[in-house]
């Protein structure tokens, strides 16, 4: 009896461990807004780390957060690092791509709680009075994280955080724009 539910065991284990091995080796997320602004206004939030405080969902994670801001002021070079509670983590995000009122692409590296590294990119593009921008993010996807994205939808979770960031930079670029 005690062999059959070890062999039972043994074959859900197999079955989870292929199953696990079978998904996606990248995560993928990206979601966009129209917001009523020229490229180049939008553009300006995103390309310089300083002004992110304004509406990135990641900026209040934790009130606490260490930040230190080095390389240039903005654009291509520009450094923003963090250290923050178990939630906020610790890690360094470059811009290591700006072209004006088109794309702002930059390298993530992730040091806790778990090391990693991702691209994340900010496309903008005009629609008449207006601008699309798209934040999207792809990070690799090791054994690990196949398995936690089994039990929680990480497009989801992250997409969500895309939202509530682009609603936020809408209205602070709205509002501005405004002004």
């Amino acid at each position: 009896m005690l062999r059959r539910i070890l062999v039972g065991i043994a074959a859900v284990v197999i079955a989870l461990a292929i199953i696990i091995s079978l998904r996606p080796s990248e995560l993928r997320v990206a979601r966009s807004a129209s917001i009523a602004a020229a490229p180049s206004a939008v553009f300006a939030q995103v390309n310089d780390f300083r002004k992110w405080s304004a509406w990135s969902p990641y900026e209040r994670v934790d009130p606490a957060m260490k930040k230190t801001y080095a390389g240039a002021s903005a654009g291509m070079g520009a450094i923003n690092a963090w250290a923050g509670n178990s939630e906020a983590g610790e890690g360094r995000a470059t811009i290591v791509e700006s072209r004006p009122n088109e794309l702002v692409k930059i390298q993530l590296d992730f040091l806790k709680p778990m090391e990693g590294n991702a691209v994340a990119e900010f496309s903008f593009r005009p629609e008449g009075e207006r601008t699309q921008v798209t934040w999207s993010f792809v990070g690799p996807c090791n054994f690990i994280a196949k398995a936690v994205g089994l039990f929680l939808d990480m497009d989801k979770m992250v997409g969500g955080q895309f939202e509530e960031g682009l609603a936020d930079l809408k209205k602070t670029v709205e509002t501005t724009a405004k002004s």
